[in-house]
């Protein structure tokens, strides 16, 4: 049996295109449920799906749709059977596997979940996963100590489709909203969910030098991504996270803006960056003694004949990239120790393997 399908096809120059097409059952994948899609959605990762993919789509051809509902048409899967209804979001189906714009779906019986009482497939699709997005959002608040009372709650992309569900559910619930927005012209419908105050999405790129300031938010749902911290968006990330030189994390240390204390830097020549600030205060006071010179610490094959291998060389690391590496070929080749045997011992010597 055909059914139509919103189908993308890319050709021979990498171009997409999407057009509605008949195709066969026998077209649809492996899987447990077969659903007859009754809505669907539309997000801004269906339209990546539908223009040239984003990244997102691996193969063609491809039917998108991150979401949908509708009626179980046939099932090997104990836990359904033909007039179930059922919603599916996530997985990325509409991405990875073929999703939701389209009469007929197959999709793994896991992927589905039972559409609860007291809704209907439209009205499910009406949330969509934006507002099931914003909902999982509004409860992670809660679960964090969120309440009306404790302030103002910022919404990023308040325009968009999480943002906009997510300022009517916060508004509804008696938070005091602050809608983060683009579009000076959007001002009014933020208004009109709940919003009761209109943020410039440049106020929170603004760039301030003042080093205390008080709290603004209470808590923020951000849709799109970011700090919401005035003056936090370039400069802390050009001081904690991104550094000039081959080895950052040693350069970091000599820096006068390094967020450690001076007093507690430790020298730049440590080949594990800040790990000592890591370790327990009784151990950072016990220091092995400097070996001699012309032996190198734990490097006799000799002293590891039935041991183990030593400490440092169970580091993760990359095979033949310890720091010691040539003088211990050096020591070992002066030695006349080979890599099979030690000709002094008699013995096999068991050289330590880097982990996998």
């Amino acid at each position: 049996m055909s059914f139509n399908a919103l189908i993308v096809e890319k050709d021979e120059e990498g171009k997409t295109h999407a057009g509605v097409r008949e195709i066969g059952e026998d077209r649809l994948p492996e899987a447990e449920v077969t659903v007859a899609v009754d809505y669907s959605t539309l997000n801004y990762k269906d339209g990546l799906c539908i223009g040239p993919g984003g990244g997102l789509v691996r193969n063609y051809p491809h039917i998108p749709g991150i979401d949908f509902a509708g009626t179980v048409e046939s099932s090997s899967d104990s836990r359904y059977k033909p007039g179930d209804k059922v919603v599916l979001t996530g997985w990325r189906v509409g991405e990875a596997h073929w999703g939701g714009y389209a009469q007929k779906a197959r999709v793994k019986a896991d992927w589905l979940v039972p559409l609860p009482q007291g809704l209907t497939t439209r009205q499910a699709m009406a949330i969509g996963t934006a507002g099931f997005t914003a909902m999982l959002a509004v409860m992670a608040l809660e679960d964090h100590g969120l309440t009306p009372g404790t302030g103002p709650v910022l919404v990023t992309g308040a325009a968009g489709g999480v943002g906009s569900v997510a300022t009517a559910i916060l508004a509804r619930l008696g938070y005091e909203v602050a809608g983060v927005t683009g579009r000076p012209a959007s001002a009014a419908y933020l208004e009109s969910l709940g919003a009761s105050r209109i943020v410039a999405r440049e106020d929170l790129s603004e760039v301030t030098r003042k080093p205390l300031e008080g709290e603004t938010w209470s808590g923020c749902v951000d849709a799109v991504g970011g700090d919401a911290r005035p003056g936090a968006q370039t400069d802390e990330i050009r001081h904690f996270g991104r550094r000039r030189g081959p080895c950052r994390r040693r350069g970091a240390r000599g820096r006068a803006d390094h967020p450690v204390h001076p007093a507690r830097r430790q020298s730049s020549g440590h080949r594990f960056g800040d790990a000592p600030l890591c370790r327990p205060a009784a151990r950072l006071g016990a220091h092995r003694p400097r070996p001699a010179d012309g032996q190198a610490r734990g490097d006799d094959p000799a002293r590891h004949i039935g041991r183990s291998a030593p400490a440092w060389r169970r580091y993760p690391q990359r095979p033949g990239s310890g720091p010691r590496r040539g003088r211990c070929q050096r020591l070992i080749r002066a030695s006349g120790a080979g890599p099979a045997r030690n000709p002094a011992a008699g013995v096999p010597i068991r050289w330590p393997q880097a982990p996998p």
